[in-house]
């Protein structure tokens, strides 16, 4: 493990601080959790761009003309 000193704001240590106590996690595993949260999303925005680089619009909007026009089954309306 490697030890890495930041400086905070005041508030947002009293922050981090609460929202670490009730999780029932120490601040360490809070902020640790926090990065690999933070890490996790900007991977998966650069896979996804990267995917869609792939492709071009004119497939994507013949997948979608492709898709049937059909009211949605009971269980899966969001009403």
């Amino acid at each position: 493990m490697t030890a890495l000193t930041i400086r905070l704001p005041e508030s947002l240590h009293k922050e981090i601080k609460r929202l670490a106590q009730a999780e029932g996690v120490s601040i360490n595993q809070f902020l640790t959790l926090a990065a690999a949260e933070k890490i996790s999303a900007l991977r998966t925005i650069d896979y996804l761009r990267a995917e869609a680089s792939k492709g071009s619009r004119a497939d994507f909007e013949a997948f979608l003309a492709a898709v049937p026009d059909v009211e949605p089954m009971e269980e899966d309306r969001l009403e």
